[in-house]
């Protein structure tokens, strides 16, 4: 979330960066019109020859490329920043006197240009990227590789997976194929596809190197890692599979240089497209809600409960008047699964959940007393829009011990571990 970028500027060993929020370049894009050219010169029969060898089986990683390549274009955004007018010899009152006070000369304005990538989705100018190459702007650029230049704008944007969709006038554009990311495997051979550092349109391979990360970066994390290089500059580009579709967005990276080290991360292609069929319908992501705080089942908690093995999530809370109320969901349950989706981690929960419609129902296979028990629970719409789902309860109740979370020991846990009623804590 927001707070870890701040804790990179303190100096973390490993900072979290996104890629082109902070790669600033002073010098404009050249080229280009204002958009009026048409598709027939950015789509080439070299991706029709690769998509035919595709068909056939025998596809080298240049076939790969020139698949997917037409797909990813250059963006170019300017952001107004707002600097304040001030100097440090200005705390001095002598100084003062002379030069005025500069909180009565206002702030100076100037301009920010940040380049990053995206990927065109659909063949009437929709293109996907990342919140933060477009966020806060003024005015947006889509660069393709025959300097074709198109103003665009802003179809919704979703700051907590860091998705954003923008749209072009344009008709007949080469649209990636969306792949199925989660048939991925570690170990499978991606291609990272972007603009880094503004020097063009660049390829990069590589492997899967994990899958569902959750790096504390937004708020629903599913993150595709891999070791391909990206850069800044690479921002909502494409990460596509052997077969030259799109299976995932890059968004970040962690870095100790600011440069890529190989542990590079993307939103993966089923949540991003997700996200920008709301942003279609909508303009904005409605999210359903479960209405629970929730810990992941530790070992030792899982031992403490006397379970097998540690498995699910345990509900710490549940909210008055949310749907898993409504369904029975209480206290001390432990939800093993979604729809027959095995759970064993917080954000698994939320990201299931949060992309799940709204006023659908799923099945919740709990852990109760010992034993299993199946729950249906109606989805309703998240409060608020922009809080998150299902809360881990470490992030709500730190007892101001760092790796130390507490809870008020009600009757729940008294029966659950067997404490008597004259003692009293948390």
């Amino acid at each position: 979330m927001r707070k870890s970028l701040k804790k990179q500027s303190a100096g973390w060993t490993f900072g979290l960066i996104l890629l082109a929020a902070g790669f600033v370049i002073g010098l404009a894009v050249s080229g280009g019109g204002s958009g009026s050219g048409t598709a027939n010169s950015i789509i080439g029969t070299p991706a029709v020859e690769a998509a035919a060898k595709a068909a056939a089986g025998d596809l080298s990683y240049a076939d790969v490329a020139e698949m997917a390549m037409p797909s990813v274009v250059n963006i170019s955004s300017d952001k107004v920043v707002e600097t304040p007018d001030f100097h440090p010899f200005m705390d001095d009152p002598f100084f003062r006197r002379f030069f005025g006070d500069p909180n009565q000369q206002g702030n100076r304005e100037r301009v920010e240009r940040s380049l990053g990538s995206g990927v065109i989705v659909r063949a009437d100018g929709y293109i996907l990227t990342s919140n933060h190459v477009i966020e806060r702007a003024s005015k947006i650029r889509v660069v393709f590789g025959d300097n074709k230049e198109y103003e665009a704008e802003i179809v919704g944007q979703d700051p907590q997976t860091d998705v954003a969709l923008i749209k072009i006038e344009a008709e007949g554009l080469p649209a990636i194929t969306l792949g199925e990311s989660r048939a991925l495997r570690i170990g499978d051979q991606v291609m990272a596809i972007g603009n880094p550092f503004g020097v063009g349109q660049t390829v990069t391979l590589g492997i899967v190197s994990a899958l569902a990360r959750s790096i504390n970066l937004v708020d629903y994390e599913d993150f595709i890692q891999t070791d391909a290089s990206i850069n800044p500059g690479n921002s909502g580009g494409a990460l596509v599979n052997m077969r030259g579709e799109l299976v995932g967005v890059n968004t970040a990276i962690l870095s100790r240089s600011g440069g890529s080290q190989g542990v590079g991360f993307a939103i993966p292609s089923h949540m991003a497209s997700k996200i920008m069929e709301m942003l279609i319908a909508d303009g904005k992501v409605r999210r359903a809600w479960l209405g629970v705080q929730v810990q992941q089942v530790t070992p030792s908690m899982g031992e403490a409960l006397g379970l097998d093995e540690a498995r699910g999530v345990i509900v710490a809370g549940v909210e008055d008047d949310a749907p898993a109320a409504a369904a029975g969901i209480e206290e001390g349950d432990i939800i093993i699964s979604v729809d027959g989706k095995a759970i064993n981690e917080v954000s698994r929960l939320r990201n299931l959940i949060s992309l799940t419609g709204i006023g659908e129902k799923v099945e919740l296979l709990i852990l109760r007393d010992g034993k299993e028990k199946k729950v249906d629970v109606k989805l309703d719409e998240l409060p608020g829009g922009d809080s998150e789902e299902a809360q881990s309860e470490d992030e709500e109740a730190v007892g101001g011990i760092e790796g130390v979370t507490v809870r008020e020991l009600n009757d729940v846990y008294r029966q659950r571990y067997e404490i008597e009623e004259d003692v009293e804590g948390v």
